[in-house]
């Protein structure tokens, strides 16, 4: 029974990792990628949709990215979307598509995108926290009837260990994002 708890508990924390990527996939960090665009949901009859779920997102070049919606009338409703974003891209509409350019990152942006990524890490280190003290519990529960408290002692330090595992990895995952972001 505790296996299964720790078994849980490490799935659950690898999830945590892998929101991290995602969420600092949408960070841009100079180039172009249809990654930015993830987190963009345009208004689209009346419900929140995707940009990815309306249009084809190509990158033709290392700076721009080109968004062709499948349906034209929801070109106006995209751009908007874009321009009300946190991206801080004018977005330049030809009447089939639209394209941004990613401009060259100035010094002040990288040092916010460093704070943003900062703040991704932290969320993920409080939710494998979250998970490790869930799992705490379980195995508390667990002493109560079935464990003795050794053995409560013994499966709680393997949890900490795998905490620790994981929270190295969101620091590693981190230097990463950063080193990739203050590359000039």
């Amino acid at each position: 029974m505790p296996q299964s708890i720790k078994k849980s508990a490490e799935e659950r924390m690898e999830k945590a990792i892998q929101a991290l990527k995602r969420d600092l996939a949408t960070l841009r960090a100079g180039r172009a990628t249809p990654a930015l665009l993830d987190r963009i949901q345009v208004e689209y009859y009346g419900a929140p949709t995707p940009v990815n779920q309306l249009a084809n997102i190509n990158t033709p070049d290392t700076r721009t990215l080109l968004i062709q919606p499948w349906d034209k009338s929801s070109l106006a409703d995209i751009e908007r979307a874009i321009m009300k974003s946190d991206l801080g891209l004018t977005p330049a509409n030809d009447g089939t598509a639209i394209r941004l350019v990613i401009p060259a990152l100035t010094e002040e942006r990288r040092l916010e995108l460093v704070k943003t990524t900062k703040k991704f890490g932290e969320e993920a280190k409080v939710a494998i926290r979250n998970i490790r003290r869930d799992a705490n519990d379980d195995i508390k529960k667990l002493e109560k009837t079935d464990i003795s408290e050794d053995e409560s002692r013994r499966h709680q330090e393997d949890i900490q260990k795998t905490t620790d595992k994981f929270i190295a990895e969101v620091d590693k995952v981190l230097a990463a994002k950063e080193k990739e972001i203050m590359e000039v």
